[in-house]
């Protein structure tokens, strides 16, 4: 099933301990959606500048990724700049230049108003709140990501809009500031009476948290010897996850469990190389592979 994503599109320039790129592809909905293409046909609503360049549309055309709802202003390109620590938990941010970006108004196209599963990726909350009102009937599921700078400056606009959500993907820090609460079970049951009744946690090279309001599940980082590139890591896994949802068709336990895992794999090649481009070439067949790895290194009998 369709799979909709509203969120950024940038060029991004990093610096790691293992190299840099001047400009790379970049953005949470870019990450998101080249990741989630690998198991469902995915829309994109976001906004360019005229230096988005006809190689850069086509990086997203060729992967199943809908491009109808992807504006382009007069101005220049969302741009980042970040340098990572040598042990890539930390990450400095050089650069953030908004342009078109800065007054982005998401605007479905009519042929998305039917999408079934939406992710809402890191924007404000108020925008996120109009994409569902652009629905033309109620979606089957509906993920969000936020940060500090929302949960900070526009706390009662974001609590609006996880009335209307499902699932709520944040990391261990955004989780506690949100609800107040250090312990983040404790904390997840805030977020349940907020709306969303499944919280995913993402905790970077230690894996992701899930609490349901039915049970617990748990995944680790798949385990790599070089980590290249950290970024979108965290975009990428959402995008695995809910790929592997929208391709499932159906949102049971099971079903939940497998799209941690998913995202999980997902997230794993991304960082082998610096911004998309191992996304670039990921294929399912890869993926399948590596999720049958991760199995066996996380399964037990007592």
């Amino acid at each position: 099933m369709s799979l909709l994503v509203v969120g950024s599109v940038a060029f991004d320039a990093i610096e790691t301990p293992h190299g840099s790129v001047p400009r790379t592809l970049g953005g949470a909905a870019s990450y998101f959606a080249l990741a989630a293409s690998n198991f469902t046909p995915v829309r994109l609503v976001g906004v360019v500048g005229e230096d988005f360049g006809k190689q850069d549309e086509q990086i997203l055309r060729r992967r199943r990724i809908d491009l109808e709802g992807l504006e382009r202003a007069h101005g220049k390109t969302f741009f980042w700049a970040g340098r990572y620590n040598q042990n890539m938990n930390e990450r400095t941010t050089l650069v953030t230049e908004l342009n078109v970006f800065a007054e982005f108004n998401p605007k479905l196209p009519e042929s998305y108003r039917d999408s079934p599963y939406i992710f809402l990726a890191n924007i404000d909350p108020t925008l996120q709140r109009s994409v569902l009102q652009q629905a033309r009937r109620k979606p089957k599921l509906v993920a969000l990501d936020t940060m500090n700078y929302w949960i900070e400056r526009t706390p009662a606009e974001l609590r609006e809009t996880l009335k209307h959500t499902q699932i709520l993907m944040i990391n261990d820090d955004e989780t506690r500031q949100i609800t107040g609460e250090h312990n983040l079970l404790r904390a997840a049951k805030h977020i349940f009476k907020m709306g969303p009744k499944t919280l995913v946690i993402k905790r970077g090279e230690h894996g992701a948290l899930m609490v349901h309001n039915r049970f617990l599940f748990s995944v680790p980082a798949f385990p790599l010897e070089e980590v290249h590139d950290p970024t979108g890591a965290g975009d990428s896994f959402a995008g695995g996850f809910m790929g592997y949802l929208a391709s499932a068709g159906s949102i049971t336990d099971e079903s939940l469990k497998r799209a941690m895992v998913y995202g999980s794999v997902v997230g794993s090649f991304t960082v082998e190389r610096f911004g998309v481009d191992r996304l670039k070439t990921l294929t399912r067949r890869e993926i399948e592979a590596r999720a049958k790895l991760f199995s066996r290194l996380t399964a037990f009998k007592l």
